[in-house]
Parts: structure tokens; C-alpha cells; sequence
């Protein structure tokens, strides 16, 4: 890759996560003929802004889009990105547009000067005069100096993973399942392995006038042969070597094939590496020494079952099914890695050496073998020899080489993702060794899990990890010893990236605040941090190629992410490039959220964003509202993914309500015990958090206690629902989007990392799951749902539907959207879904008691 790269890195899981929605963020275009622009601050004197719910669920065409794919030229004197205009249709494509180093020349680039500008993916070459990339299926070459591509293939086959070879005059690439490399030079192709699915044969050449009565085609001659290679059973062998034996054309045929075999094997001694029928090679890496082609292989699970998702509004008016995925506890695909020898095909599989623990045999006693009645049993049988310790489930990734080519390390996680081990790799044997290791009794996941990379001297590894509670950097030697952590504090870690000299770091953290995230630069050898960003808020830097210069996508509590260019050193002024809302999007004083602290039950300080109407008086209603993807944040002063949530406050505010945002437990931000304090348990501290928040409402906002609601989507749909049935004293109404109304029901990586599976650990689905506590709903509950959630399946409140009708509940509505998915998208439907919510507050939080 590339590696001038954001060093923004969201806290999501690595495994599949409830739905994150991205933040959002749009511009302000350099003026084109025929065209009007937004005015440079966006605002507009055209009236003041009706906050009404159809308003502000516009969306984007409101809010605009945030400029993304941001990238340097190579020379570092033009910032290349993609955006749109919020009047935009919501289908159009973004637009790549440029400007200048010094902000300035600021437009659109025309679809020719797109096709030239430098690609968004790809590898540089070491000289950083090209990089190589795959688009539309071809492999390109672009020169940055000319800002000109070269077509390196062009096939109807599909090629993917184009890399530069050590000596950059090559590149290399798969196709068919394949690695090819290709020189630069002359175009001369050679392919590296000889990959083939389910023991087939390679295809033969055809032969002239084959199939038409002149003997056998190449294809029957080679499945003639493979069939005959094949060795069978010992009465299959015996009736083979008979008629080898009895009949001579037999015996001529196989004297001919073991001859064509022989001299196959003398042209091309590289043997075939057959992959089974459940069986994909999803990546192939070249090592530096061209010696070993590695190869990732993905198993899928034996018996797993996937669930359908039926698709009702459709362009042929037939109802069409959606494929999706398996449910927790189901059996999983898991990865191995092979390591192919290019000359011979021989293959060694990468041991990582990690077994499971045997099961000691116990001895019984037997009874002697006529034993009748009233005998007496044997003496205990010695114990049996325990058999052999199994290969634990362990997922790898792909090799990291040190830039001398001489040493690999690779990333690996157990299958219970309560382990992962940084390894060194011999690609001769596919020996490991390990480097490093965490362990976790809940489960492992923060920012950074998947950092790792070499310093200059090829001897060292950096990484991050959560050991110490939060997420920090970390260099351990590649030939052992212990760990040296870089970092530290109650703070995380959240984007790192080495200088292209090697000597210092540049890393994105929230040590100013969890809620802030900033720029800094600190040497290798870890000691004083630089900071660099110095606007408050969300701070997403790209650094130029020449390191003097960033890129910012910068935002605020109630400001939307623009790009900005600032020079990479302390106490430098950012520009402001961008203004990506529609002019009347400024015409309301949209507010600074405060953030506030409660102490919870168990003594832990818990951050919120409250928004308090003016005119609040004491007996008034409030809402809580949860935010989704269970491991997220929401409690910032950047911009909100949860932009839509964040200006509905603002019309409760106007109408009334209180509202406070919880971080809860299980959020990001806060560090290690945090996350996992809702291990075998959702529904447990993360909705005391809630339930002590609204007693703090009650307590220090004079809210009534009788007068609360709770709302949100997703695992915040969850948390509405358990909240509904098991605190019903306090809270009086809910809404609960696209929830998960059983975790048995749900995906495997996320769950399983929580509550484990559910034929082992029962107990923790049962406590976790409100469709077991539905009885007891006394309050107002609104279920909204999309009816193509591919994530969290509309059968998931289908059944909890039928509960809530067997068990005779009547005071509950059911609100279905035909054409949604997870995270909705036609602006018609956020604005039925959110009117349907503030009547339910309205009427339920607001009546006389």
C-alpha cells in the first residue's frame, strides 16, 4: 500500500460489528462557468431554518459530504480528494477535485484529468517515481513525474494484488488464482505457481483437428490420465494392473502418459498445489528473495447454514433473496497460511505452534468377562497415553517483511479471539517463533490491533497493544526479549505511521481529551511528544510526501469535517478549503454540546452529552439516547456520525425534552476495562449506565421521574428494548430501531467475542437477550425496522413480534420500512421513522399523570 495514509483509525472491530455509521462531510467548489457557488463562510441570508423533522432528515443534502480519498501529488505541491455538492443527487458519483499546496486553485478536475491524477490504492516504488495498482481488473502503472498511466495487462481475466518485486523492475499480480510477475522492461510473463482446485488437472492444449474423428481431444486425453494417475483401492489397483497386463492398447496408453509424464515433470518440475472444494486462496504474496510465494487459504466451515433475507420492492417485481450471513455459534471458515517453493511446488504450511491442552483419558474399572452377579469388579485399568495435543483455531494474516527482505513477522489471533500472537516466520520450514503475545479472559480488540511494522535498523517490530488497559505503542526485538512500551497514560493510541526516514513517529491520539483526537510527532525511541493540530475537535491528518506539509479533514461538535492545509509543525494556522453544507444549514445556532459526568452505581465516572432546553423547568420530560455499534463512541467534540440524532435533539429541545447521549460501558475511548465490562453480559452495566443516568436527570436536571423515554438503533435498539422489559419503574416509553431481540441470532465474530457461543455458555445469551424478558413490558415501545437488514435481520423483531403477541401485549407498534437495509437511506423513510419516535414522546412522556 501506499504509504501516504490517513492516520485516523476508527475504534471498530476487527471482527463484524453492529452497523458504525462513517462521519459525514462536504465542500465549497472554485467558481465554474454557469455554476453558483456557496459562499465562502456557507452561509446564507435567505431566512431562518425550519427545524422540522422532514428538514433535517435531508441527510447529507443538508449536512453535505465530507471530501474523502485524500492524497498527495508525489512532489508534494497538490492535494488530490473526492467530493460532492449537498444539492447533488444522493446517487451521483463524488467528484475528484485539486488544490494547491497553498490552498489556492481550488476545482473540479474533468474526467480526462481524473483518469491522471494519482490513484487512491496502490504501492510506491522505492524511488517514489511510480506506483502500481489494479483497476477495472488490469494492472496500471502510474508515473508520477508525467501524471501519465501505463496499462501493464489487459486480459479479459481478473487481476488483483499488484505489487512491486524487490528489484522494482518487476511487478507482480494474481489472476485465476495464480501469481504472475511481469517485467517492466519487456513485458516477458512468468507464472510463479501452479494452483488448482480440487486435484484437476492443467488444461491441455488443444490439438489440430481434435474432436472431429481423429482420435481423443486434449481434454478427454487429460482427464483420461488424471484418472489414471489416481491410486484406488487395493482391489482397484489389482483390477488396473490386470488390465494393464491382459490388454496392450491399455498398456500402450499408460507406458505413453507415464513417458509425457516424465517429461512434463523434467520441463516443469514445479508441482501443483490442489485446494479442496471448501477451500480459496484469497491472497498470494512473493517473498522478497522470490523463493516462496505465500499463500492465504480460507476453509470455509463444514455444515454452516446462511441465513436469507428476503428483498420484496424489487426492479422485477418478483420477491428476490438476499444472501447473508451464518448465525453465532454456527462453524466458522478459518485461515492457514501455505508456503509455495516457486521451483519445486513443494509446500510447508505455517505452524504457529499453538495446541490445545490434551484431555487426559480416565480410567475405569472393568468388570472380568463372564463376571454373573455379586462378583467383584477388576482393579482400575491403567490410564491410556493422552493423545496428542490439537492444533488450536488460529487466524493469520498475511507476512510483514522488513525492508532488507531478510525477516518476516505475522499477525495471528486465536479463534476465540482471547489471544493473538505476533510471530517470526521462517518461509523455508514454516516455523514460527513467538515475538510477542496478548492475552485477554474476555476478548481482544482496540485501536491499532492490526498495526505492524519495521524500523530502520530491519531488527525491531513496532505494534500497539491494550496490555496496559489502553491502546499504546509498543517495539519489541525480532529476535526476543520483552517489550518496550513507547506510550503511556489513560489515553489511546489511534493511528500511527513511521516518517519515511524512519527516525520518528507520527501518531493520532486523544490524550488531550477522549473526546479530541490530535496530531503528533515523537522519535522511535519513544520520550516527548510533539503536538502538532492545534484546533480542538477531530483531527485527520495525510502527510505530504516531503513531510513539510498536512492535509486535515478537521470537524466539531457543530461543525461537519472540511479539508483543511496546515504545515506539519507546531502552533502552524490551518486553512480552510472546503464548506460542505448547504448555505441554510448555517442559518440555525446549532449548539457545543457540554459534556457532563454522573457517577454510576459502581462509583464510575460516565460521560455524556446533555442538551438542555432554555426554558426548562422542573417537572419536564427527558430522553436518553443510545448509541449503536456497541464498541463506538458518540461523547466527542468532532463532528457525530450520529449527525441526524444530533439535530432531532435539538427539535426535542425545542419541544421540551431533556436529552442526554450516553458513552456507557462497552464504548470506545475509555480503555480496555471498559470495553469488556459487558463480557457474558449485555444488558448488565451498559444499561445501569442508562438507568443511572436517568436518575441523574431526576437528581441534579429536576427531570420526572415518571417522564422518561429511551431510544436508538441498532445495539442502542437493544439496549431500548432491555430497558423496556427489565426497568420498566423507569423508563415510560421507547423506541427501539433495528434491534438485536436475541444475540443467539446474530453474527459469530462479533458476538461470540462477548458472550461466547451459545451451546457452551447458555447462561450468557439468556441474561443477554430480550426477547426472554418481553413478559414484562409495561411501557410504550415503538419497533422500527428495515425489512432488508442484512446485519441485524428483520427476523430478529419478527420474532420478538410473535412473542409480544402470545404473551397478550398490546401496548407496543411495529413500524416496517420495505426498502432499508441496516443503516437507512431514502430521506423519506429517516423522517416516517423519526416522526413516529417524537409522537411516541410526545404522547407517552408528555400526558397529565
Amino acid at each position: 500500500m501506499n504509504k501516504r495514509h490517513s492516520l485516523w483509525e476508527p475504534s471498530v472491530s476487527f471482527a463484524l460489528t453492529l452497523l458504525l455509521l462513517t462521519i459525514p462531510a462536504v465542500p465549497v467548489l472554485a467558481r465554474q462557468k454557469g455554476a453558483s457557488l456557496p459562499s465562502a463562510n456557507g452561509g446564507s441570508a435567505n431566512g431562518k431554518f425550519a427545524l422540522t423533522i422532514d428538514n433535517i432528515m435531508r441527510g447529507f443534502e443538508l449536512v453535505g459530504y465530507e471530501p474523502r480519498a485524500v492524497r498527495w501529488s508525489q512532489d508534494s505541491q497538490h492535494i488530490y480528494f473526492q467530493w460532492k455538492q449537498a444539492s447533488d443527487p444522493r446517487e451521483r458519483d463524488f467528484d475528484t477535485y485539486t488544490v494547491s499546496r497553498d490552498g489556492s486553485g481550488l476545482r473540479k478536475l474533468t474526467e480526462a484529468e481524473v483518469r491522471n491524477a494519482p490513484p487512491t490504492t496502490g504501492e510506491l516504488s522505492k524511488d517514489k517515481k511510480f506506483t502500481v495498482f489494479v483497476d477495472n481488473g488490469d494492472v496500471i502503472l502510474y508515473d508520477h513525474a508525467s501524471g501519465q498511466r501505463r496499462q501493464i495487462t489487459a486480459t479479459t481475466d481478473v487481476e488483483t494484488n499488484a505489487h512491486f518485486t524487490r528489484d522494482q523492475r518487476r511487478v507482480y499480480f494474481t489472476r485465476a488464482n495464480n501469481l504472475f510477475v511481469i517485467s517492466l522492461d519487456n513485458g516477458s510473463l512468468v507464472q510463479m505457481t501452479d494452483v488448482r482446485t480440487g486435484g484437476s488437472a492443467p488444461p491441455a492444449p488443444a490439438a489440430a483437428g481434435a474432436g472431429f474423428g481423429f482420435g481423443q481431444s486434449a481434454a478427454q486425453q487429460a482427464l483420461r490420465d488424471s484418472t489414471a494417475e489416481q491410486k484406488g483401492t487395493d482391489s482397484q489397483e489389482y483390477l488396473k494392473k490386470e488390465e494393464r497386463e491382459l490388454l496392450d492398447v491399455v498398456k500402450r496408453r499408460a507406458q505413453k502418459r507415464e513417458q509425457d509424464e516424465e517429461k512434463r515433470k523434467r520441463d516443469n518440475p514445479r508441482k501443483p498445489f490442489n485446494i479442496g472444494a471448501r477451500q480459496a486462496v484469497v491472497a498470494l504474496q512473493l517473498s522478497p528473495d522470490e523463493k516462496t510465494v505465500i499463500a492465504t487459504v480460507n476453509e470455509q466451515g463444514e455444515g454452516g447454514k446462511n441465513t436469507i433475507v428476503p428483498n420484496y420492492v424489487t426492479e422485477t417485481s418478483y420477491t428476490e433473496d438476499i444472501g447473508s450471513r451464518t448465525k453465532v455459534g454456527d462453524s466458522q471458515s478459518r485461515s492457514r497460511i501455505a508456503l509455495l517453493s516457486v521451483e519445486t511446488g513443494d509446500v510447508n504450511w505455517l505452524d504457529h505452534g499453538q495446541k490445545l491442552a490434551p484431555v487426559p483419558t480416565e480410567a475405569k474399572a472393568v468388570k472380568a468377562a463372564g463376571d454373573g452377579l455379586g462378583e467383584q469388579p477388576r482393579k482400575p485399568a491403567e490410564p491410556r497415553e493422552s493423545p496428542a495435543p490439537r492444533d488450536r483455531d488460529v487466524q493469520l494474516l498475511a507476512p510483514v517483511w522488513s525492508e532488507d527482505g531478510t525477516k518476516a513477522v505475522v499477525m495471528a489471533r486465536a479463534g476465540d479471539n482471547k489471544d493473538r500472537w505476533i510471530l517470526a516466520l521462517d518461509p523455508a520450514t514454516g516455523k514460527t517463533r513467538v515475538i510477542f503475545s496478548d492475552h485477554d479472559d474476555a476478548w481482544i480488540q482496540a485501536p491499532g490491533i492490526f498495526t505492524l511494522g519495521w524500523l530502520r535498523d530491519n531488527k525491531t517490530i513496532y505494534f500497539q497493544s491494550e496490555r496496559a488497559g489502553y491502546s499504546h505503542l509498543y517495539t519489541a526485538a525480532y529476535d526476543g526479549g520483552e517489550a518496550t512500551q513507547l506510550t503511556k497514560g489513560k489515553w489511546e493510541v489511534t493511528g500511527v505511521q513511521l516518517s519515511d526516514d524512519k527516525s520518528k513517529f507520527f501518531l493520532t491520539t486523544s490524550e488531550v481529551h477522549p473526546g479530541e483526537r490530535h496530531f503528533y510527532s515523537t522519535p522511535v525511541e519513544g520520550g516527548e511528544r510533539t503536538k502538532i493540530t492545534a484546533m480542538p475537535g477531530g483531527n485527520q491528518a495525510f502527510v505530504s510526501p516531503d513531510e513539510k506539509m498536512l492535509a486535515l479533514i478537521h470537524s466539531y461538535s457543530n461543525k461537519p469535517p472540511e479539508l483543511y492545509i496546515t504545515e506539519n509543525r507546531a502552533g502552524a494556522e490551518a486553512k480552510k478549503i472546503t464548506s460542505s453544507p448547504a448555505p441554510e444549514f448555517w442559518n440555525y445556532k446549532w449548539i457545543d454540546p457540554p459534556i457532563v459526568t454522573f457517577k454510576a452505581r459502581d462509583g464510575a465516572e460516565v460521560p455524556a452529552r446533555l442538551y438542555k432546553p432554555s426554558n426548562a423547568k422542573r417537572g419536564g420530560p427527558a430522553v436518553i439516547f443510545v448509541h449503536g455499534a456497541g464498541y463506538a463512541q458518540n461523547v466527542h467534540r468532532y463532528w457525530a456520525s450520529y449527525f441526524r440524532e444530533y439535530m432531532f435533539h435539538h427539535f426535542l429541545m425545542e419541544n421540551g425534552f431533556t436529552v442526554i447521549d450516553v458513552d456507557y460501558r462497552a464504548s470506545s475511548g475509555y480503555g480496555r476495562d471498559w470495553r469488556t465490562a459487558i463480557y457474558r453480559h449485555m444488558g448488565g452495566k451498559d444499561l445501569d449506565d442508562q438507568v443511572d443516568a436517568a436518575r441523574w436527570l431526576v437528581r441534579e436536571q429536576g427531570v420526572d421521574a415518571g417522564r422518561i423515554g429511551i431510544y436508538g438503533g441498532s445495539y442502542g435498539g437493544f439496549i431500548t428494548l432491555m430497558a423496556l422489559f427489565t426497568q420498566s419503574d423507569v423508563f415510560a416509553a421507547g423506541a427501539a430501531l433495528r434491534p438485536v431481540t436475541d444475540w443467539a441470532h446474530y453474527n459469530h465474530p462479533y458476538t461470540s467475542n462477548i458472550l461466547n457461543v451459545p451451546q457452551k455458555d447458555k447462561e450468557a445469551y439468556k441474561q443477554s437477550s430480550p426477547i426472554y424478558f418481553a413478559d414484562k413490558l409495561k411501557g410504550a415501545l415503538l419497533i422500527c425496522h428495515g425489512m432488508v437488514d442484512a446485519n441485524v435481520h428483520f427476523q430478529d423483531t419478527v420474532r420478538l413480534v410473535q412473542r409480544l403477541i402470545e404473551l397478550r401485549k398490546e401496548n407496543w407498534e411495529l413500524a416496517v420500512y420495505p426498502v432499508e437495509d441496516h443503516g437507512f437511506v431514502e430521506s423519506t423513510s429517516w423522517a416516517d421513522e423519526y416522526k413516529r419516535i417524537f409522537k411516541l414522546f410526545e404522547t407517552s412522556l408528555k400526558k397529565d399523570k
